[in-house]
């Protein structure tokens, strides 16, 4: 990798020491001090020049080629904590400093940017091969990678041998052995490795015979011939050749080429390719019936039988033979689960897990796409298709990536309907699944809590966490139906014992969050109910939803009732904090867990609110509609209200099911529908206009 008027080899396809990069001005990597910044600050500093006239990221960016490359965003300690790829380099990392790429993490990025490298390369594909091999040399905290970056099992097979044997590893890719997997249960791939070598025998690395005739081979290797004389007279053969599991390369029982026919037969096997197989042992057992050798034919059918075993236990789930993978996603906070279900021939042979580091609040796109890269950057077994759940923008790249490792077309595809998106919810469940075992594994959902609690400490000037906080949220629709909601988070979970809801008493001519706040907070924190148990403790942190108007109107309340409590304001656009104490919202970092429960806090209040709501308009709605009706008296409509169970379902209802129901003749039953239906006319346009002023 270089510079264009260098000569620029491929890049390579296994990670190793990248290339040295270059920095803004072209010249050889080095660090470009510009000093860190606050949250306002950042939009500032990548658009000014230093105190000591270093230029700024923005010049050093206009310096940048328009070239194919990998560009690398470094703190001001040197650190590599973005890595990326670009079609052109000065075009893609104006996007970071002028702060116009819209994804969450960029801004709270750029804070902590001091300076960059970038590689020029010869076009988009070895881009893509080089940001892997980045990602992979530097680990940086702003990329998505496996969460705890453990090595996974493989299954190999040593091609670099004579006679090649499969094993059970972990280690690092080598060359001359070819890899399958990766597989996430450990016991799962030891199981496939006993069950392939009843149907193909071949040697074990573990082997001590076969590490002998290894050995042998190294001090002869041209000698081949002579090693499996030396083996057929003076070899003997091991356990596993005794029980039908090895073939006798030990004794000198087989020779290279049939060992290497069955070598063929494995690779196959493992890669979900059984078809074939099964018709060349098929063929295999007729030739040893026709030459009357029965106890060989009884061995291949016991094999065969194996086989069939396997696809009893296999889920068909395409009626057609495919070699497809697909992959699901499920994301909780930081972190996200990824699950893998490799299906060939039109079976799913394997499914793996994954527990991924997403970094701070990358987008699905991005989450999705480093994930396929680096998964398949470490597998060799490559599908003709690749289906995820998302429609990345550069599929077509990582397709043409794929078909060159695969050797043949490999495409990325968005299953819209059919037997792959209903596999593909599947595969989303599975890794919902996997995530949330791994946090009750680990403890994270505690930590994470405990962080959160501390970090709103901090940012919002408490004497103490949290550990019990309060938030209010207010439902209305042009002030009718106005209600007002209460959640408790206890040590920073809810606690739904304690959700109250209230309805606002005062009369109110159109939506008046003021007004509203004001009351709930009155009733909630009068004397009496601040006596009452079943109110629980006292809050540590109060919230409310909305911005100044709704933090101002509490903290009126609070003065007037002698409380001081300590209170904020939530907006909802910007996710910002209103404080007391200063007219500038505090902004919690991107994707922090603070950030998370404050949120989690803010729109559970909504839900609960907009339930309440909700269900005082399906009353009204009942009482008023209804009783309209002629000929619907109170046990009508009683008898109506238990036949369909909500104001939702006899809308759907038509006049043949209302007239189903005991007690209501069919005249009656039409007059309801026609009722409903003008009724429903006639409140269409106000609710669009409604649900534009509140959000619903």
């Amino acid at each position: 990798m270089g510079t264009r008027s260098e000569s620029t080899p491929s890049a390579p396809a296994q990670p190793g020491p990248a290339p040295e990069p270059l920095s803004a001005d072209g010249l050889p990597a080095r660090s470009l001090p510009v000093a860190p910044l606050d949250a306002r600050a950042a939009a500032r500093h990548v658009a000014s020049e230093g105190a000591d006239h270093t230029p700024s990221l923005v010049d050093q960016v206009a310096r940048v080629p328009t070239d194919p490359g990998c560009y690398l965003w470094k703190d001001a300690a040197g650190e590599v904590i973005y890595v990326g790829k670009a079609k052109n380099l000065r075009a893609r990392m104006k996007q970071y400093v002028q702060l116009t790429d819209d994804r969450e993490k960029i801004p709270l990025m750029m804070q902590l940017v001091a300076s960059f490298d970038y590689i020029v390369v010869d076009s988009e594909h070895e881009a893509l091969v080089l940001e892997r091999n980045l990602i992979g040399q530097y680990h940086p905290y702003f990329n998505v990678d496996y969460k705890d970056d453990k090595s996974y099992p493989y299954i190999a097979v040593t091609h670099g041998d004579l006679f090649p044997a499969i094993k059970y590893t972990r280690e690092k890719h080598r060359p001359g052995t070819r890899y399958f997997g990766p597989y996430t249960d450990a016991r799962a791939a030891r199981e496939t490795i006993d069950t392939l070598r009843k149907v193909c025998p071949i040697c074990s690395a573990t082997c001590a015979e076969w590490k002998r005739v290894r050995r042998l081979l190294a001090k002869s290797p041209d000698d081949a011939d002579l090693v499996s004389f030396i083996c057929a007279q003076k070899g003997r053969p091991c356990f596993d050749y005794h029980v039908g599991r090895g073939p006798g390369v030990c004794a000198g029982m087989v020779s290279p080429e049939e060992y290497a026919r069955s070598v063929r037969r494995v690779e196959r096997f493992l890669a979900g390719q059984r078809r074939e197989l099964v018709g060349e042992l098929k063929q295999e057992m007729a030739d040893a019936a026709a030459d009357l050798d029965f106890e060989r034919a009884g061995r291949i059918k016991r094999r065969l039988e194996v086989i069939d075993g396997l696809d009893d236990r296999q889920q068909v789930v395409f009626p057609t033979s495919v070699d497809i993978d697909l992959i699901g996603f499920y994301r909780e906070e930081t972190i996200a689960g990824a699950c893998v279900f490799a299906v060939r021939e039109g079976r799913t042979v394997r499914s793996c897990e994954f527990i991924l580091d997403k970094g701070l609040d990358v987008d699905t796109e991005e989450l999705v796409s480093g994930f396929v890269k680096r998964y398949y950057d470490e597998t060799a077994d490559i599908p003709a298709e690749v289906d995820v759940a998302v429609d990345l923008e550069d599929a077509e790249l990582i397709g043409e990536w794929l078909t060159g490792k695969r050797g043949r077309r490999c495409a990325l595809h968005r299953p819209q309907r059919g037997e792959k998106r209903h596999l593909l919810e599947t595969c989303e469940r599975n890794a919902r699944h996997a995530l949330m075992r791994y946090m009750m594994r680990t403890g994270y959902a505690d930590d994470r809590t405990n962080q959160a609690l501390l970090q709103l400490e901090s940012a919002l000037a408490l004497d103490a966490p949290p550990m019990r906080i309060e938030c209010f949220d207010i439902s209305t629709i042009h002030g009718r139906f106005t209600v007002a909601s209460m959640v408790v988070f206890t040590n920073g979970r809810p606690d739904k014992s304690q959700y109250r809801r209230f309805k606002i008493r005062a009369e109110l001519t159109e939506a008046n969050d003021f007004v509203s706040m004001s009351e709930v907070l009155g009733r909630r924190y009068s004397p009496e109910r601040m006596a009452d148990e079943r109110f629980g403790s006292r809050p540590d942190l109060l919230v409310v939803d909305g911005g100044k108007p709704q933090l101002t109107a509490a903290l009126n309340q609070l003065a007037e009732l002698g409380l001081d409590i300590p209170v904020c304001g939530l907006a909802k656009s910007d996710e910002e904090i209103f404080v007391p104490w200063d007219d500038t919202p505090v902004v919690l970092p991107s994707g922090s867990a603070s950030l998370y429960l404050i949120k989690q806090v803010r729109d559970e209040s909504h839900r609960f609110a907009i339930t309440f709501h909700r269900e005082l308009r399906d009353r009204a709605m009942t009482v008023s509609v209804l009783d309209e009706v002629p000929g619907v008296g109170p046990t009508r409509k009683r008898a109506i209200m238990r036949r369909f169970g909500s104001m939702k379902r006899l809308r759907a209802a038509s006049a043949e099911d209302i007239a189903a129901v005991k007690g209501v003749p069919a005249d009656v039953a039409q007059t309801v529908f026609d009722t409903l239906r003008a009724w429903e006319a006639e409140r269409a346009p106000r609710d669009a206009a409604r649900d534009g002023e509140t959000g619903e």
